[in-house]
């Protein structure tokens, strides 16, 4: 429990040393990653070899985004500062500073730009058939 709470003061930090996103945000990241890594089918693979691409993890961004917030997914990214895919790739690299987060050396902050419109990638109207919940049993 204390490394979980080292973790999230160490997040905190990034945040507010670069105060453009919320903290949130940040926290969001990682379980955007987490997702992307077990869609992608790299959760049993070591840890040196799960590496997740910039475009991969916009797409899990996306699905996991609209997976929790549905309709409101464009809403609460604008809430916490996030209004483009480049600014996910200024959070992964904060984060990559702070020696939070890793990446390859063909990594880069371009990975990042023009991903998706989200206006577009975002437009329930458009996705909510993807992202109905399955009935209780």
């Amino acid at each position: 429990m204390a490394d979980d709470e080292q973790f999230v003061d160490q997040v905190e930090a990034v945040a507010e040393a670069d105060g453009r996103y919320h903290k949130a945000a940040y926290l969001f990241l990682y379980e955007a990653l987490r997702h992307t890594v077990e869609r992608t089918a790299k959760a049993e693979v070591p840890r040196d070899q799960k590496h997740v691409s910039g475009r991969d993890l916009l797409r899990g961004i996306s699905e996991y985004g609209l997976e929790q917030f549905g309709p409101l997914t464009r809403s609460v990214f604008a809430h916490w500062g996030i209004h483009q895919t480049s600014d996910f790739g200024h959070m992964v690299f904060n984060l990559v500073e702070a020696r939070l987060m890793s990446k390859s050396p063909q990594d880069c902050i371009e990975d990042f730009l023009g991903g998706y419109d989200f206006a577009e990638e975002f437009a329930w109207k458009k996705r909510k058939a993807q992202f109905r919940r399955q009935p209780a049993n």
